[in-house]
């Protein structure tokens, strides 16, 4: 089983708040900072995102992907990579859990592996930045809506 990097947070909203803006693709470079263009493939019965084609500018890791979404009820959401030019693997999830009070639990779990050579510890310290990046930009943008 590969390796994964796991961190939470907690958001000062409604978990139907925090989902809102993970399942709004098209205003993902407003606030992830990585991504730079998200484009909708293809959506399912409850035009949830199925299929999502992302371009990626972090520094070292430039990519156009496309990941595969899958939604567990209202509270996760988990994706894998369908293409990429330079990953060969990108699994990750956020999930959700309510804290009472309009407060939530975000976790974010990431697995990523590059088609280049690296070792290990830096793949875990660039997922653990990843993460730390985007939980830090999902409660910005959250909590700045509420």
């Amino acid at each position: 089983m590969a390796e994964h990097t796991s961190s939470s947070i907690t958001i000062e909203a409604a978990p139907a708040d925090v989902m809102g803006v993970i399942a709004d693709f098209a205003r993902y470079p407003d606030w992830t900072g990585e991504v730079t263009q998200a484009e909708v493939l293809e959506t399912d019965d409850a035009g949830r995102a199925e299929k999502v084609r992302l371009v990626l500018d972090a520094g070292a890791i430039k990519d156009d992907h496309t990941l595969a979404y899958t939604w567990t009820g209202s509270d996760e959401v988990s994706w894998t990579l369908v293409k990429s030019q330079m990953l060969r693997s990108l699994d990750g999830s956020y999930r959700l859990t309510p804290l009472g009070g309009d407060r939530t639990e975000v976790t974010y779990q990431l697995t990523v592996d590059v088609k280049i050579p690296m070792l290990g510890m830096i793949k875990r310290k660039a997922e653990k930045v990843i993460i730390d990046r985007a939980l830090a930009g999902l409660k910005k943008r959250v909590e700045s809506r509420a």
